[in-house]
């Protein structure tokens, strides 16, 4: 492994030159299928299996947490006391929450068109959630946030990525491969395909970890307890 490691790295193209055969292949394959974040078409298009395995590993390390971070039999729950915002924090959050809201929603809608994409989006739209519990208390953030929905949404999306992926063999070609749709209008909501479903499935898939993720550390923060108080 080493020696090929070697040997790739003295066929590199030289530093700043003008010979770039896997961006200028890239940016062609992009345009070809109507996409025009050409880092969309790599990660769910060109490489749709390495967004594969780097959603699985999202995916288990969220479930890993989930297990260790479980109630244990000697800690029990205890309500939180509504903590005293300031009102220029209060007013703060609670004016930004729909706006982050928004735009993490429109960076998973346009990845395919420009920058960002599910991966962004779904961080952005699920930390804006928590702008409740820093504008308002632990438990106004629970009404808006019911977990068992997050951990179905991020499980339905981990599962809507592999049945577009299987889509594709059905059809009559290889696995995830971005031939099932038509390419659409170069430019538009619709355009690259299948790219724009794929982005969608790993906008739902991050948001609903994320969410689930920060739920159980801010659980063991605020709620969960020692039979002793500690």
């Amino acid at each position: 492994m080493a020696a090929l490691l070697v040997a790739a790295c003295l066929d590199l193209p030289g530093f700043g030159g003008r010979r770039h055969p896997y961006g200028d292949r890239a940016v062609h394959a992009s345009l070809a299928r109507h996409t025009a974040n050409v880092i969309s078409s790599i990660n769910f298009d060109q490489r749709a299996y390495d967004t594969l395995g780097e959603m699985s590993i999202l995916f288990a390390a969220v479930l890993g947490c989930v297990v260790l971070l479980r109630q244990a039999r000697d800690e029990h729950r205890a309500r939180p006391a509504p903590a005293e915002v300031a009102r220029p924090v209060r007013r703060y959050a609670l004016l930004v929450l729909p706006i982050a809201l928004v735009t993490g929603l429109y960076v998973i809608a346009h990845g395919q068109l420009s920058p960002g994409g599910g991966f962004q989006g779904g961080v952005v739209a699920a930390t804006a959630l928590h702008l409740l519990y820093l504008g308002a208390d632990h438990q106004a953030l629970e009404r808006v946030r019911p977990l068992a929905a997050y951990e179905i949404l991020d499980a339905l999306a981990v599962c809507a990525y592999l049945v577009l992926g299987l889509a594709g063999v059905l059809a009559g070609t290889a696995y995830l491969a971005n031939t099932l749709l038509p390419y659409g209008t170069f430019g538009t909501l619709s355009s690259g395909g299948a790219v724009p479903l794929l982005n969608a499935a790993i906008g739902m898939e991050v948001a609903g970890a994320v969410v689930v993720l920060l739920a159980h550390f801010l659980d063991q923060a605020v709620e969960i307890e020692e039979e002793h108080g500690k």
